[in-house]
């Protein structure tokens, strides 16, 4: 606001002395100050890791960073290691892409048509509501313990993932948007367009990133009942002979595979919401 005096006009000076401390505090949690900052937890975790295991707890329980760290050589340095990690990893990606197709189609036709899902809900639910793990010797049984009993007890937990956010994201549509398009002369593929793809598009990625860790639950517990390859077999095989190191080795497999599958999730959630105009909402918007 101007200052009007006898003599002139002026204008206030602008407040620039909290500034110089607010850019410091913008760059000390800039991105790079963030990685270097997990990157230091890490390596203090395992620093403390490799002083406590021995002295506090038992070697044999916990093993030592460099002890899993030759495990991981070992088993990479194996044929049968490879085979075991790419037996794990189709497994997961058949089971995680079959549940999102099975989901996907049940939520679109129980949510497009309301007296089928009203019908049919309660099924689900009652069938949702059985542990995952406990269909697996059915599944068994059925498919033997080959990769096709793992596959489908993927399948099964991520598919009543995405359909429950599916179903629910159609019935909470708005009705009102429906009916504007239709009466400016939509058709069906233009409420699909406009209203049903949009209000679809946040639960749909959200249901994927919860289905990815659950797809890798499935296989691994499959795989922990009766396999012959793969890592849960292996991390089966290492609890038995009490080998730790190895039991170390196997989970840190297992945490890339997640990491690295919520990483390509995460990629193709930005891409989509940004093709479909919404990438702008989920920004957080700056205060004054």
């Amino acid at each position: 606001m101007a200052i009007v005096t006898d003599k002139a006009v002026t204008e206030p000076e602008p407040d620039t002395a909290g500034r110089p401390a607010r850019n410091a505090r913008a760059g000390w949690q800039s991105t790079g100050s963030v990685i270097a900052l997990r990157i230091l937890v890490i390596v203090a975790a395992l620093v403390l890791w490799q002083v406590m295991s021995g002295p506090v707890v038992p070697e044999y329980a916990v093993s030592k960073p460099t002890d899993v760290y030759d495990a991981l050589i070992t088993m990479f340095s194996s044929a049968s290691g490879w085979t075991d990690v790419k037996v794990t990893t189709t497994e997961v990606l058949a089971g995680f892409g079959l549940g999102v197709a099975a989901g996907t189609v049940m939520g679109l036709v129980l949510g497009s048509f309301p007296l089928l899902g009203r019908v049919l809900e309660p099924l689900v639910a009652a069938v949702n509501g059985i542990p995952k793990i406990a269909l697996a010797p059915l599944f068994l049984l059925f498919f033997g313990i080959g990769p096709w009993s793992k596959i489908t007890i993927a399948m099964t937990g991520v598919a009543f993932v995405v359909f429950y956010n599916i179903y629910l994201g159609l019935r909470l549509r708005e009705r009102e948007l429906v009916e504007v398009v239709q009466v400016m002369g939509g058709r069906r593929h233009h409420v699909l367009g406009y209203v049903t793809i949009p209000t679809l598009a946040a639960p749909f990625f959200a249901a994927l990133k919860t289905g990815g860790p659950l797809a890798i639950l499935g296989v691994i517990g499959g795989e922990f009942i009766a396999s012959s390859e793969g890592v849960g077999h292996e991390l089966f095989t290492a609890a038995q002979n009490l080998d730790a190191a190895a039991e170390f080795a196997g989970l840190i497999v297992l945490v890339a595979l997640t990491l690295a599958l919520n990483g390509v999730l995460t990629a193709l959630d930005s891409y989509a919401l940004k093709r479909l105009g919404l990438a702008a909402r989920r920004r957080p918007q700056p205060k004054g």
